[in-house]
């Protein structure tokens, strides 16, 4: 399902990496690609990229009613790992498979490693929608997609098919 390279392992960022131009320019087109299709986040495989990048932030925004705003944030070389195993289920949809979505359930509380755009490393704790969201990109870096997270493939389908109430990712 989607393009083969979305089911590829990404490559980690290196330090040298984020000091170039080009990545700076990676880095606006990725919120560029993100803001114009009203995505809460996308990953660099998403664009045909395989490096550990992924971009998010939301405010506001229409294609999510009633979530909580998510800052805008770059994430390089994530490490997720599940504090519990407590889940929170949502209906995901992706850029990637586009016109279709699926009710998936993450852990609800995640502890993430990562470093930013600055070489800054950061360990942070995170719940809730942020926790989905977060979770839902960095998959996209290890070659997974929300389907392949459906634990009932009769909660997945076209988005016209579906209740106009179930919100969708990115």
């Amino acid at each position: 399902m989607g393009d083969p390279i979305l089911r590829k392992i990404s490559e980690p960022v290196t330090e040298d990496e984020i000091q170039t131009k080009e990545f700076k320019k990676l880095i606006r087109d990725m919120f560029d690609t993100m803001r114009h299709a009203e995505g809460v986040g996308l990953a660099a495989p998403q664009i045909g990229i395989l490096k550990q990048i992924v971009v998010v932030g939301s405010e506001d925004n229409e294609r999510y009613p009633g979530t909580p705003d998510v800052p805008e944030r770059i994430i390089l070389n994530p490490v997720i790992t599940p504090l519990t195993k407590d889940t929170s289920g949502f209906w995901e949809g992706c850029l990637s498979v586009p016109g279709m979505r699926g009710y998936v359930e993450r852990p609800n509380q995640i502890r993430m490693q990562w470093m930013d755009e600055k070489g800054n490393q950061f360990d942070e704790t995170i719940d809730g929608y942020k926790a989905i969201v977060y979770q839902h990109e960095c998959d996209h870096l290890q070659g997974i997609l929300y389907v392949d997270r459906l634990k009932d493939t009769k909660l997945f389908g076209f988005n016209e098919t579906l209740d106009s109430s179930h919100n969708v990712l990115d």
